[in-house]
């Protein structure tokens, strides 16, 4: 059975690689988009429910604009519906917000108005630099708060800790409200390493399994939960309980989870 979130066809298209394995319409190679929003919702059909968030600047391959949707394909495989009018012609993004959150302005002068609010892991392209600010293609941004794309983070756990406290949110990806495995992506591909968008996904495709002590850095999943250890005793995981990113140690979270009957730890992993 093909997984739906990772094969880019609806019936009336298909990525042109699926002729002759999927039934479509039309077969197509797709173009090249980039989001021109902050915060987007990657949706499992045209107004239907959120699967996933895509944030400025992250781009996407799109097989199909139909009555103000998009059907669309991230770099990450994800698939599913954006609403085309937060859809853009890429740029050349170089950086990063670095930090939980900043915002654009109309100038460089933090007294000025801002044009939005930006989460952490929100993409630009700067276009020229003043003495506090970088002009990019949504505002004037503060040096401060980017970082340059060939300037990764080193630790994946530091960007999971930015998240800290940050409200739940099932299937947010952002310091506006974020989920277990939104949580887990951020913090991986801000360290340029690939990460799939589901907990599930990620328990396949990421790291070595693991036998022995725990350390900061390592992923404890449950079925359909994950979160990162910041230390070996202590986990970091968004979760509905706490209904924010927090802190909570790892054996008290083992017996929580298990005692409200979402099961035992299914793999421990290592990056």
């Amino acid at each position: 059975m093909t997984d739906r979130r990772l094969t880019p066809a609806n019936g009336r298209v298909a990525a042109l690689n699926l002729a002759g394995r999927v039934d479509a319409k039309k077969y197509l190679e797709g173009w090249p988009m980039m989001l021109d929003r902050p915060v987007n919702d990657l949706c499992v059909a045209p107004g239907g429910v959120r699967d996933r968030q895509l944030l400025l600047g992250m781009a996407v391959t799109v097989f199909e604009d139909h009555a103000g949707w998009s059907f669309v394909q991230t770099t990450d495989g994800y698939v599913g519906y954006v609403e085309t009018a937060r859809l853009a012609a890429p740029v050349a993004i170089s950086h990063r917000v670095a930090t939980a959150a900043t915002h654009a302005y109309t100038r460089d002068d933090f007294k000025s108005e801002p044009v939005c609010a930006l989460p952490f892991g929100a993409c630009v392209q700067v276009l020229d630099e003043r003495r506090k600010f970088y002009d990019t293609q949504i505002g004037f941004v503060p040096k401060s708060h980017l970082r340059a794309l060939d300037r990764p983070f080193s630790d994946p756990a530091t960007v999971a800790q930015i998240h800290f406290g940050v409200p739940y949110l099932w299937g947010g990806d952002s310091t506006r409200g974020i989920d277990c495995s939104g949580l887990i992506a951020a913090s991986l591909r801000a360290c340029d390493i690939d990460c799939p968008g589901d907990s599930d996904l990620q328990q396949d495709a990421l790291g070595q399994d693991l036998i022995g002590p725990l350390a900061r850095g390592d992923l404890i999943f449950w079925k359909g939960h994950v979160g990162m250890m910041v230390d070996e005793q202590t986990l970091l995981h968004a979760n509905a309980h706490h209904m924010a990113a927090r802190y909570e140690a790892i054996d008290k979270a083992i017996l929580r989870i298990a005692a409200q009957g979402d099961g035992d730890v299914v793999a421990r992993k290592r990056l």
